[in-house]
């Protein structure tokens, strides 16, 4: 066994006995679940986070970016998807990006706009739950979110909180974002949940808010702002908000760097394309290991875990999904409310992360399906209530 091997396994079974020292209080007693973050959370909303809950203990929800919004050969098709295409049922997760709300003037992107609140509202109404990243342009200098690693990087995150130059930018996409969730509205006429994953691979140099270019305490200020402005200041309560690491970790304390507290999340997960790559880790088991941290520190905070991005992009394993990836989302017992597949990009053919008709992953894909652990949209009954 490895060096890195032996300490993962330590830090895991360390896990286990935090978690159960934290609800040994509980034992015996009925299965106890915490609630959302914000207290004046919708009805929908407070639903929707007990539910998933409830769902991590035995199943998991499968998920795919832009799912209904473009595939591998189409974009704009209604009521499709490259996984309904292939298995007869769109995703039970179906991830958008609030860069449509902040990245542009609404006019330039108004089509997409409103296809992605169209799509929300379609989503929400067949049963299938929402969520959104944010690959937010520079607030700062107006650059893209990627950052350009061969110059000098600005401290960005400093410059957004209150008394920073940037601090009255940021507060307009904010209000941009809220103005976008109120205008999230199922066909009942009430307000979507939508998972919030801001900030996401934080740990990393590729955007303007990753480790190299602030500190953990100023990312840590910057999330608290951003929660409490658009929950307590805009009025957003339709949020659930997710955490997300990139796969960089190997410890607790390494996974909770940046950590803003309990009290400003809800959901602990984790991106990992890296363990599964070929040509990076290429090897499961550490994604493995790394899923069963954040699902046992989820139990212990009382938090939902997920795998929040992953695949193998060409997906030239024919047997990926029940080989590899079934196996690190079951491992050990370990409890996710989700995993979400990367997107299906229409002009770059060999960018995709789910099988479409065709795919060598199909056969493997279809086996995936109909596992009794996974659940996709046919599978969800009444998430909201």
């Amino acid at each position: 066994m490895t060096k890195t091997r032996l300490s993962l396994t330590l830090i895991c079974l360390a896990g286990c006995l935090w978690m159960c020292a934290a609800n040994c209080n509980t034992h015996n007693q009925a299965r106890k679940y915490s609630v959302v973050i914000d207290p004046k959370a919708t009805k929908e909303t407070k639903a929707l986070f007990l539910n998933l809950q409830k769902i991590q203990e035995s199943n998991i929800l499968v998920g795919h970016h832009d799912a209904t919004l473009y595939g591998h050969a189409w974009a704009g098709d209604d009521n499709r998807s490259d996984i309904k295409d292939v298995c007869g049922s769109h995703p039970a997760l179906i991830g958008f990006d609030f860069a449509i709300a902040t990245n542009k003037p609404y006019e330039v992107s108004k089509q997409r706009f409103e296809s992605t609140l169209k799509q929300t509202t379609e989503a929400y109404d067949r049963g299938a739950v929402v969520t959104f990243c944010w690959h937010a342009n520079n607030p700062h200098n107006g650059q893209t979110a990627w950052v350009d690693t061969t110059k000098v990087v600005e401290n960005t995150v400093r410059e957004l909180l209150p008394g920073g130059k940037a601090h009255e930018a940021y507060k307009i996409n904010l209000k941009q974002i809220a103005d976008m969730a109120k205008l999230a509205k199922g066909s009942d006429g009430k307000l979507i949940p939508i998972i919030f994953r801001p900030f996401h691979e934080m740990e990393g140099g590729w955007f303007w808010w990753g480790r190299l270019y602030r500190t953990p305490k100023e990312f840590k200020e910057l999330w608290r702002f951003t929660v409490e402005y658009l929950r307590d200041h805009l009025g957003v309560h339709n949020f659930i908000y997710a955490y997300s690491t990139d796969c960089k970790f190997k410890t607790f304390e390494e996974y909770l760097t940046d950590y803003p507290g309990d009290k400003y999340v809800d959901v602990l997960g984790m991106d990992d394309y890296w363990d599964f790559r070929p040509d990076g880790a290429n090897n499961p088991t550490l994604a493995a290991e790394k899923v069963k941290m954040i699902s046992d520190l989820a139990q212990a905070k009382g938090k939902l875990a997920a795998m929040t991005e992953t695949g193998l992009e060409s997906i030239p394993d024919s047997t990926w999904f029940t080989t590899k990836l079934l196996p690190v989302l079951r491992y050990k017992g370990a409890k996710l409310a989700y995993v979400m597949l990367w997107r299906n990009d229409t002009q770059m053919k060999q960018h995709f992360y789910a099988p479409f008709p065709g795919q060598i992953s199909v056969p493997d894909f279809l086996k995936f399906y109909k596992d009794e652990y996974t659940l996709f949209e046919k599978d969800l009954k009444e998430i909201y209530k």
